[in-house]
């Protein structure tokens, strides 16, 4: 038996249904009620037997429409349409009520094509899903009359995908015709690559579990147990600031800042939790108010003292800003700026991929900050003085002036200019009281470097010398970014070792210690390494004065 298809029911998406509706009156045979309808004949005018039952047939074919139409459409719905005699009355007052005129349409459009324009593929998105997204949109666009080419909407993919697909774009590029390139065809061929990285990345995550032994055995520099590194270590994030709201408190700061801590003027640091922009150093305001009063309150209860409210002018990357309204707090450590209060004054503040960029409405970006290793923005300004002053000035010598606008040329050369008239309007010159500091240094030069060291290693394990080299991108299959060289000075045999952080170096060389110690049946004397911080540790440097392991220490930017 043939089974009869269902009516599809209006859920919103006026677009869809639309072109279901139709598809479904077509099989029907009924669309040209919709198209075209019927006309009722005028009163006093007679019709022929044909062409009252051609008239009747017309209504009753137009009843069975709007009876499928009844049963698309929600009640709630019907009940806005004012006029409904006949199924093409009840589609046109549906379109026009979720589908639009030219204007609305337009909107649409344009909206569509900002989200067409703004589409990229997710991290972790996969290639049917991502295709799925960039298709609704581009149907939708057609729908609303773009004339959207296949080809637009390869390009359009082709430069969203994710960075993962760099060399499959490249290849699909030099290989293909990308005008006779179908979107099946691309997305087939992404799927095919899109299958090698999840193989690729099972294999690497069981290469991954065979390491995980290893974790067993390291020790976190902080809390000194097993198990973890000292940046996974659970005690190392500090405790969450928090703030009350309080009915006697008129402002409320959420920053805490440790009294202990360095106080930087040049630095400003962007808090979301501040309510205010607030300073502790006098000497930066101009139009400084001191009758104003306020009370200020910190994540930890502790509550300081708002003596006045002024304006403060910094210098950043060269341009001159005035932060207004900043509150002047003695006791305040740092300086503090309020990224409520600057989106009130216009500015809009983006935040993304580790970077914090400030945009003027009508200037563009005019602040740009990336994040520190602890998660803050911060942002260095240069304060200026609320007064230029003058400190000290100094009469320049007319020789030393046209010394320097010569290339630092010898007074001799500067005479000979004069004498023979050579430059128009150079002046006479008298001989320096002072000398070039300039010239001096430029013609200073250091020692050259002897081709063979004073000193060498005479036995094996001696002396031996360390260094890491990273981070390196991309990462290893095995996530490691870092590499620990150990070379022994005597028979210069190196050993190279792989690390995920710089701080497993004080786990890699006791490994690399007990073995080069039983191999050779010697016992490592000095230990040569640069000034870095897993090298200087206090861990690293007891270890080495438990093994009786001299340590010499490098100077930075210094040849060996």
């Amino acid at each position: 038996s043939f089974v009869q298809p269902s009516i599809p029911r209006f859920d919103g998406h006026y677009d869809h249904w639309a072109m279901l509706m139709e598809n479904f009156l077509r099989s029907k045979e009924y669309w040209s009620l919709i198209e075209t309808g019927y006309v009722e004949p005028e009163k006093g005018v007679e019709q022929s037997e044909a062409q009252r039952k051609r008239l009747e047939e017309l209504k009753l074919k137009d009843l069975k429409v709007k009876n499928y139409l009844f049963q698309a459409i929600e009640r709630k719905i019907l009940e806005t349409i004012l006029v409904k005699n006949t199924s093409k009355q009840i589609w046109e007052s549906m379109k026009r009520k979720f589908e639009g005129n030219a204007r609305v349409k337009r909107s649409h459009l344009q909206a569509l094509r900002k989200e067409f324009e703004t589409l990229e593929m997710k991290a972790g998105e996969g290639v049917t899903e991502y295709f799925s997204r960039v298709l609704i949109v581009a149907n939708k666009m057609r729908t609303y009359g773009e004339q959207m080419q296949d080809v637009t909407v390869v390009e359009k993919i082709l430069r969203s995908l994710s960075e993962k697909f760099n060399y499959v774009v490249c290849s699909i590029e030099e290989s293909k015709d990308i005008d006779q390139l179908s979107i099946d065809e691309l997305q087939s061929s992404l799927m095919v690559h899109e299958q090698k990285f999840t193989k690729h990345s099972g294999e690497e995550q069981a290469l991954k579990v065979t390491h995980e032994g290893i974790r067993a055995t390291v020790e976190c520099y902080k809390c000194h147990q097993l198990g973890h590194f000292q940046n996974e270590c659970p005690t190392w994030n500090k405790e969450a600031n928090y703030a009350e709201h309080e009915e006697e408190e008129e402002m409320l700061l959420m920053s805490y800042m440790d009294v202990n801590e360095t106080q930087r003027e040049d630095a400003w640091f962007l808090d979301s939790g501040c309510s205010n922009h607030m300073c502790g150093d006098k000497a930066l305001f101009y139009n400084l108010n001191e009758d104003f009063r306020q009370i200020v309150k910190l994540g930890n209860n502790s509550k300081m003292s708002v003596l006045g409210k002024g304006n403060v002018r910094l210098k950043v990357n060269g341009f001159t800003h005035v932060v207004t309204e900043v509150f002047y707090v003695p006791e305040l450590k740092n300086n503090l700026l309020s990224i409520g209060q600057l989106q009130e004054k216009g500015l809009s503040i983006l935040i993304q991929n580790g970077s914090c960029k400030i945009y003027h409405p009508e200037k563009g970006l005019v602040i740009q900050t990336e994040m520190t290793t602890n998660r803050m923005f911060v942002l260095t300004a240069v304060p200026m003085p609320q007064k230029p002053t003058c400190l000290h000035t100094t009469v320049q010598e007319i020789a030393h002036l046209w010394h320097c606008r010569y290339g630092h040329l010898s007074h001799k050369g500067l005479r000979t200019l004069q004498y023979k008239k050579m430059v128009h309007g150079l002046p006479p010159l008298k001989s320096p009281t002072d000398v070039c500091t300039v010239c001096m240094i430029g013609k200073q030069h250091r020692d050259p470097i002897p081709k063979k060291a004073n000193w060498r290693a005479t036995q094996k394990l001696q002396l031996i010398h360390a260094d890491i080299c990273g981070p390196i991108s991309p990462t290893s299959n095995s996530k490691k970014r870092y590499l620990i060289c150990f070379i022994d000075d005597f028979t210069m045999k190196t050993w190279i070792y792989f690390m995920v952080e710089k701080s497993e170096a004080l786990v890699i060389f006791k490994h690399y210690k007990n073995y080069v110690e039983k191999e050779s049946g010697c016992s490592i004397k000095c230990l040569r390494t640069d000034q870095g911080g897993e090298f200087v540790s206090l861990e690293f440097n007891d270890f080495c004065k438990e093994q009786g392991i001299k340590r010499q220490l490098t100077t930075a930017y210094t040849p060996q």
